[in-house]
């Protein structure tokens, strides 16, 4: 028999519901509040919660909240019971983790179908689980997030080492290598068609680069060098590929990272299509004290044209914003050396 944790405030529906439910042979337990019924679900571990939203003491998101903090309620199906004006409520209790809800007023069919529904994709969801618990493939060899790829790069790729203004592949080449940086940073750029160089990405350490489609045999988009002296680890576009065909999640985990990325130069084309020149300066001081620095308040070596080239402004132009920047006291300039003097105030800037 089939056992039913039903919570609900108003005593006639909660009574009336749970009749209609042993009669339809469920054990049914009821609570008056959400309170109550969380302590029953957590005591008597029911097959399936049937909550009402609105309720003294704890109300239904804040019982589905708890079950989600324990391993044995937190895949017990749930369903919301709510008024025709508390629709609007109804998505955050399914953002929340809910299975299904019921408007009142219901029939005795509306409410015997969700529950027999949800009972059974439960079932079908824990035969899942614990088949994939149990199969040769779920093992501690299996790679589930980016940093057991980055550990499975340490353990297994290539060892490259660059110097500082080494070019590590250029925009055209075969696309044979992803990389890890070990220690360094990078640049990535383009050329436009004027013969200007404008800079695509930086990347630090513990970061990958250099993916550009783990299907098809593209070439490299854009060219990679060395701003410090830089340690790489490279793994082969066919070894990574066949990585990801082995391990599901590390894939979901990976284009994570790629949307990440594509957040990142879309928020980067944004800035520089409205940001003032003084705010794209700072942002641009920043991101390089962040990728090429453990300390941002270490100086930054780096040229006047590379700043002007991820900003998106004339050299010139970035020049005249420097020196301001130096007259208010923010940053200290010792020969092609940028030191932040004031980080707090680059940031207000940004």
């Amino acid at each position: 028999m089939k056992k039913v944790l039903l919570i609900e405030d108003d005593t006639v529906l909660r009574e009336n519901t749970a009749e209609l439910l042993e009669l339809s042979d469920y054990n049914v337990l009821t609570a008056s509040n959400g309170k109550i019924g969380l302590e029953m679900a957590l005591d008597h571990l029911p097959d399936i919660i049937v909550c009402d939203i609105m309720m003294p003491i704890l109300d239904g998101y804040g019982v589905l909240e708890g079950l989600s903090k324990h391993t044995e309620t937190k895949f017990i199906p749930f369903i919301f019971l709510s008024a025709k004006t508390e629709r609007r409520d109804v998505r955050k209790g399914m953002n929340l983790g809910a299975d299904d809800y019921i408007t009142k007023p219901f029939n005795e069919d509306e409410i015997m179908s969700a529950i027999k529904s949800r009972i059974a994709k439960a079932s079908i969801l824990k035969e899942e689980r614990e088949s994939l618990k149990n199969s040769p493939s779920n093992t501690e060899d299996e790679l589930r997030t980016l940093n057991d790829l980055k550990n499975f790069f340490d353990d297994n790729g290539t060892i490259f080492n660059y110097k500082k203004n080494d070019i590590i592949y250029k925009e055209g080449h075969n696309s044979n290598y992803i990389y890890l940086i070990i220690k360094g940073a990078v640049k990535c750029f383009k050329f436009d068609e004027k013969g200007k160089e404008l800079t695509t990405a930086l990347h630090k350490e513990d970061d990958l680069f250099g993916y550009t489609s783990f299907t098809h045999n593209i070439p490299y988009r854009e060219t990679a060098t060395a701003i410090k002296d830089l340690n790489l680890v490279g793994v082969s576009k066919a070894e990574l590929k066949e990585v990801l065909n082995n391990n599901h999640k590390l894939t979901l985990e990976v284009i994570q990272l790629l949307t990440d990325d594509l957040t990142g130069v879309k928020d980067q084309l944004l800035q520089m299509a409205y940001s003032s020149v003084q705010k794209k300066t700072a942002s641009t001081i920043l991101r390089f004290a962040e990728k090429i620095n453990s300390k941002p308040d270490d100086p930054i070596k780096i040229s006047r044209n590379d700043l002007a080239s991820v900003a998106g402004i004339a050299t010139e132009t970035l020049i005249r914003t420097i020196s301001d920047f130096k007259k208010q006291g923010l940053i200290e300039l010792e020969g092609r050396n940028i030191k932040i003097l004031d980080l707090q105030k680059l940031h207000d800037i940004y």
